[in-house]
């Protein structure tokens, strides 16, 4: 993508003197119910109405959205309230439709993204348009394919682009909805810097009790804004309702959120920031020496193994490993999470280079 300055520029035409915040219901649910949440969200920092129309569910007979008749209550909240509106589009008519009701920002979703077809045809559709297009990562944590997908938008003219980080599935225990995997928007932000990026924390959470803690943490990381489901009645709401908080809720939190300075240009700051980088660069340093003199043991024990005829996987073993690091793990401040990621990770690294001693001739 060349030129990406020019992606950067829709941002700045809000001329916001905080993150964007883009709000409103996972569903749009009835006319009443977006209108009343809209003029609840009216004169807050909220920039830009959200409301899902079509909604992609994972099995049939699951509330699929009200479908297009939703769009005109979007356009009646647009001029009640002055509210830029937002939905997702998951096909060539849904844009189309979406263009007819003057809609400002329009989102490709999680399940969208993945298919580049899908994306592509979403991305002839909207061939040259001046809207504002948005990008959601995949189901799955594959930068390439999130990545791909806004260079498909790119390549069919459309310049005001950004992403959303809404997680990642797992089939491991978390307290997350979706694992958020910060690296891998961090990562985007190192290669695309003039790419706004915003964090949805409702589908990160999946629950309203630590929306707060992921929304903190990613204006820590300099995100551009958030996207926030928002009811009148989130218990009672058609889709998601676990997530989603109230416009009240919702100023409150917003209220209490922290944006930081990208940086500080104070001599003792920097002298003291430096010193710390240092140290954290030397500890840096000795991991990987420590790494590697393990990967050495676990070569020899693949030699062993090979010797003696014996499977390199050792169930028990690991499994003892694995109770003994978590333990030692909490005791050193390190959550159950990062312990069980970072030993996974280590533990198929040792039983790689076992498999080339074992197979080698």
């Amino acid at each position: 993508m060349k030129n990406k300055k020019e992606m950067k520029n829709w941002l700045e035409e809000f001329k916001l003197n905080h993150p964007l915040v883009i709000a409103g219901p996972c569903s749009a649910e009835t006319e009443e119910q977006v209108l009343k949440i809209a003029h609840d969200l009216k004169d807050t920092d909220v920039s830009v109405y959200r409301a899902g129309i079509w909604k992609p569910r994972t099995r049939p007979g699951m509330f699929e959205g009200v479908g297009a008749i939703g769009l005109k209550w979007l356009q009646k909240a647009k001029k009640e309230t002055g509210l830029l509106i937002a939905t997702e589009v998951a096909n060539a008519s849904h844009v189309k439709l979406a263009l007819e009701y003057d809609v400002d920002i329009l989102w490709i979703g999680a399940r969208s993204t993945v298919s580049p077809f899908i994306v592509q045809e979403i991305a002839d559709a909207l061939n040259g348009t001046d809207k504002i297009v948005l990008v959601k990562n995949p189901v799955n944590p594959d930068l390439s394919l999130w990545l791909g997908g806004v260079e498909r938008l790119y390549s069919a003219n459309i310049k005001k682009l950004g992403v959303i980080h809404r997680g990642f599935s797992t089939y491991e225990k978390s307290k997350y909805r979706n694992n958020p995997e910060w690296q891998l928007p961090i990562e985007l932000q190192n290669r695309f810097p003039d790419l706004p990026l915003i964090c949805d924390p409702s589908h990160i959470a999946g629950r309203r009790d630590i929306l707060q803690e992921i929304s903190q943490t990613a204006l820590d990381l300099n995100f551009d804004g958030l996207m926030i489901e928002t009811h009148t009645d989130p218990d009672n709401a058609w889709s998601d309702a676990a997530q989603q908080i109230t416009p009240k809720t919702l100023v409150e939190m917003m209220q209490e959120l922290k944006t930081r300075k990208v940086t500080n240009k104070e001599a003792d700051y920097n002298n003291k920031l430096n010193t710390l980088r240092t140290q954290i660069d030397v500890i840096d340093h000795g991991l990987l020496e420590t790494l590697g003199k393990r990967m050495s043991v676990a070569i020899k024990i693949g030699g062993l193994k090979k010797q003696k005829n014996v499977a390199v996987l050792q169930t028990k073993r690991w499994n003892e490993i694995l109770g003994k690091m978590i333990l030692e793990g909490e005791q050193k401040g390190l959550s159950e999470e990062f312990v069980l990621r970072m030993f996974k990770a280590i533990h198929q690294e040792s039983i790689n280079h076992q498999e080339k001693v074992i197979n080698s001739k």
